[in-house]
């Protein structure tokens, strides 16, 4: 006979590279992984995993196992959920991936806020610029900064905030190489790419006031996949950046970076949402958290003068 905490033991075996690694998840020691596992299979008269020099690999009845008892799981904490719900309470597992850079200074504020008003509900953030290569089952709500290239049936998008993209440079750099008049003129500039969402980074668009785009193909003279870093590098006079507007505002307000090609538009960078199709999505933490969200960002903290660590009052 099996219960719950045999399919959440095997689901945590089955998700980790090792029984070491299982063991640090369930945080108990590795032989009572392996005793509870032998103890799993004699029970069910099946063998479950093979232990190779890579490590793990399912048997397939240990691959049965595991996709049924996922399933298994997830209807489980679906009727706790919906049980929660009807007796007006926030609890269950919330599992939230957002960019490097507005993950740490615009998403973990409300998360740490929204944990002291719901410590019913148990919060993982998770911070990567490769969302386009996570599968949306290992996450409840994504957010993402940027254009949507492929939009996924199975998922929702709700908007969050308009955020705008920038060309700009220090003026120590403006002061040794005179700004580009035209998005043509980049061809003589040090230009600098950050890498991230898999985007052609050295690819700009730019669109002018009578809504004709130009497309520039830039020789990056540095390239990097952190934006603190492509930014630092900006500031230093090292050459231009394409930035989101949310990530450069206190610099170009304060005087630290300046536009360039003011005329000349870039797509905008929108913030979104994305939820998937399963009921967890739908989930009233789910639903609490993005409240808290679309709240911390009205009105837009890189349009008014605000600090993050203010963002999260009220959530």
């Amino acid at each position: 006979m099996l219960d719950t905490d045999d399919l959440r033991f095997f689901a945590a075996v089955a998700a980790s590279s090792s029984l070491a690694a299982a063991a640090r998840s369930l945080n108990v020691s590795p032989p009572a992984v392996t005793q509870r596992l032998r103890a799993l299979e004699k029970r069910l008269r099946v063998h479950l995993v093979d232990r190779t020099g890579r490590g793990l690999t399912l048997t397939d009845e240990g691959e049965l196992l595991a996709e049924h008892g996922r399933d298994l799981l997830a209807a489980f904490d679906d009727l706790d959920d919906a049980l929660a719900e009807r007796r007006g309470e926030v609890i269950g597992h919330l599992r939230i991936v957002a960019p490097f850079g507005f993950g740490r200074r615009y998403i973990a504020p409300v998360v740490a806020a929204f944990r002291v008003q719901h410590p019913g509900v148990r919060i993982d953030l998770l911070l990567s610029d490769r969302l386009g290569r996570m599968p949306s089952e290992m996450w409840d709500l994504a957010i993402h900064v940027g254009e949507i290239r492929e939009a996924t049936p199975s998922l929702t998008v709700r908007a969050l905030a308009p955020n705008d993209r920038v060309l700009c440079a220090a003026p120590a750099y403006l002061a040794q190489q005179r700004a580009p008049l035209t998005p043509a003129a980049l061809k003589d500039h040090v230009c600098i790419a950050l890498r991230e969402n898999d985007e052609d980074v050295t690819l700009w668009r730019f669109c002018s006031a009578d809504d004709t785009e130009e497309r520039v193909r830039i020789e990056a003279g540095l390239v990097s996949n952190d934006g603190e870093v492509v930014r630092s590098w900006a500031l230093a006079g090292l050459g231009l950046i394409v930035r989101s507007e949310w990530d450069v505002a206190d610099d170009l307000r304060t005087g630290r970076l300046v536009r360039v090609l003011d005329g000349h538009a870039l797509p905008p960078a929108p913030v979104v949402a994305l939820l998937g199709s399963k009921r967890r999505a739908r989930a009233a933490r789910t639903e609490r958290f993005l409240a808290a969200l679309r709240q911390s960002l009205d009105p837009l903290p890189w349009r008014e003068h605000r600090h993050p660590t203010d963002m999260a009052q009220g959530v």
